[in-house]
Formats: structure tokens, sequence, C-alpha cells
């Protein structure tokens, strides 16, 4: 690896050890993709492999069906902080003969432990009188074995089915299921890695625009420059407001609400954010009753907020540490337009013998820094 370094690679049919040296030699590159919102988080592992290697019986045998879930924990070791980049299953094993009798490789590839989530269809399971985050919390429990720790957070307006009036039924798997009602609330679903190896947060909630940023991302700074690339686009038109229709069940009008993108846990991060191109009217919520609708209403703001988009690469041992995904981190250099906060959106890690590079994805609502500096 890169120096200043290290790479830990954890692999078993359930709790996942350390592997052997031999493996560890053999390994050529590691990619891991951790973006936000509800998408899956998925590996690349890329081993070289010599003829009659080892490598390729214990891998096939382990992805065979006697051991249908082999678990993968992946960290890295950067200035003494550990940071866990993925903790998941395999899914499939891709063999590539070298060329000549030459030496070939072996690709293992696999998702984060919402895999294990969506396996079982669970269709008709009744859950009465329970609102949505009870619902998760609930089915989250059966996933302890794995180390996966719940953090659900209550959506902000709860609708409490009358088991006279209806019972929810979940259709699909656990995680569908998952997603199906994290949509319904403006929610995100999602499983964060760590803090330790073998350990895993389940998040369903709000995605969260606040806390502490990370180190900034300097642009054109010499010395201090830390990035290999930065670009940005400004596109007014991805901004919607939703307008949701109310009916009042005693004269059946119906009434429109407007619905903003900003709430205390998602403050804008520009200052000055584009006005709405457009509205959109939401006319299906008047056949649901106003918690529901209101809920449809935060759901489509949250989707179609971010005016402006970054994108760049990364090297961690310039920038001196992981940049994570689902976190704001400050960016400097740009220009008083584009400098400040930004959400994290998605991170591509890449690690080969001698280099560790990030490729990234940052959004905010909208252009100038609401901060009047961010953290170095």
């Amino acid at each position: 690896m890169a120096k200043g370094i290290h790479l830990t690679l954890m692999v078993g049919p359930a709790v996942p050890v350390p592997v052997p040296p031999e493996v560890l030699d053999s390994l050529e590159r590691v990619q891991v993709e951790s973006p936000a919102g509800g998408t899956q988080a998925g590996f690349e592992l890329t081993f070289s492999l010599p003829r009659r290697s080892p490598l390729e019986t214990l891998f096939l045998l382990a992805g065979g069906a006697s051991i249908p879930l082999v678990r993968v924990v992946i960290a890295v070791t950067v200035g003494g902080e550990t940071s866990v980049l993925m903790d998941g299953v395999m899914t499939h094993h891709e063999m590539r003969p070298g060329a000549s009798g030459g030496r070939g490789s072996l690709v293992v590839k696999g998702k984060d432990l919402t895999h294990v989530m969506d396996l079982l269809e669970l269709d008709g399971l009744p859950y009465p009188a329970m609102p949505s985050s009870l619902r998760v919390l609930t089915s989250l429990a059966k996933y302890a074995a794995f180390g996966v720790v719940p953090m659900v957070i209550p959506a902000i307006v709860e609708d409490i089915p009358i088991p006279v009036d209806r019972i929810p039924r979940q259709q699909g798997t656990d995680y569908q299921y998952f997603r199906y009602l994290a949509e319904q609330a403006g929610y995100v679903f999602y499983i964060d890695p760590g803090p330790l190896p073998g350990m895993s947060r389940a998040y369903w909630g709000p995605e969260l625009r606040v806390g502490q940023p990370q180190p900034a991302l300097n642009l054109d700074m010499d010395a201090h420059t830390n990035v290999e690339s930065l670009s940005f686009r400004f596109d007014q038109e991805a901004k919607e407001m939703p307008i949701v229709m109310i009916q009042n069940a005693a004269t059946k009008v119906p009434i429109p609400i407007p619905i903003p993108d900003i709430s205390p846990l998602n403050p804008p991060l520009g200052a000055i954010p584009p006005l709405p191109p457009k509205f959109k009217m939401l006319t299906d919520t008047a056949k649901q009753n106003p918690a529901q609708a209101i809920m449809t209403g935060l759901a489509y703001a949250a989707q179609h907020q971010d005016a402006v988009t970054a994108t760049g690469s990364l090297d961690v041992v310039r920038y001196g540490r992981v940049l994570r995904s689902r976190g704001l981190v400050g960016v400097r250099g740009a220009g008083m337009a584009f400098d400040g906060l930004y959400y994290v959106k998605s991170v591509t890690h890449t690690i080969e013998r001698g280099d560790y590079g990030q490729d990234f994805t940052l959004v905010r609502n909208g252009l100038v820094s609401t901060v009047p500096a961010v953290p170095a």
C-alpha cells in the first residue's frame, strides 16, 4: 500500500477474520463505492492468481452453496486513524486466466449488508397500529447477529394506522420495504460500516446535512492544494418546489400547500439558492390524509433541492485522511460562488500498491458560502 496507509482485509462465513499474509500479498486492487442516499454500496477485490494458486480454490469454495454468505470487511488506517470502508458479503467471482500461461486474476465482487436484507421476500407480513419508524426498528432486530445497530428517527409527521381502518402489510424484502417507507417519509435508508470492524449502523431517517465538517478540499492553493481535480456545475433546472393538494373532508375543496426543502436537519449550504424554475403540483396527494400528503411533499422536495454539483478526485496521502460520504466537507480556492460547505454525495475508493485515490461528488442547494470560513 501507499506510505503511511495500512490495509486490513477480513473474510469469514459468519464472523470475518484477518486473511493470511499470502492472500493479502496477492491483492492487487481494492475498489469500494460508497454512495449516499439509499443506493447499495459495493466493493471489488482483484487478486493476482499464479497457476495452481490455492486462492482459486479458497474463494470459489467460499462462494459455493455450502457457505451461502461470506462476509468481507475492508478497513484502512491513515495517520493512525482506522476507517471501515466496507462490511458486506461476496456476491460473485470472476476468473481471468493469464495470457500464454502467465499470471491470471481473480475478481471478487460484493455488496454491503443490505444485500442480506434483500434475499427473502416477506409479502403480507402485518404491522398493526405501528408507524413507519417502529416497523423499521422491529424488522432490523433480526440483523443484530451481523453486528448491525439500528438508528431509526421517527418521521416528521407520523401516520399511525388504526387497525379497524387498515393494517399495513409488508411487500417485498426487508430492504425494499425499508426503502419504500423511507421514500414515503422523505427519508433515506443505508448501512454505514464501522466504527469498528464487524459493526455497522443501519440508518433510517432524514439525510443529515449538519455536523462537524471534514477538513477542506483545497483547489489552486500552491503547496496547500490537496485535490487532483475539481469541477463545478450549476443547474437551476434541478430545483423544484412541490405543492401538495389536501382535500377538505367537509367541503371537498382542495387546499394547495407549498413544501420547502429547508429544515433544521437540512439547513441551506448555499446563501443564494436559485428560485425554483417550476412548481410541481402533486395532485395524487388529495387522496391521502394530511399527514401522508405532507410526507409525500417532503420526500419530493428532498429529491429536488441540489442545484450545485462538484466532482473531483484526490490522493489520500496528500489529503491526510479518508474523505467519507454522507457528511459535510469544506471547499477553498474555487472562488466566491463555489467556496464553502458541501454535502458529500458519493465517494469511490481505489487502493493499489503505492496509491490510494478517491473520486467524489459534492452537492449543495445554491451559490456563495453561508459560513465565513471552513475547517482547514
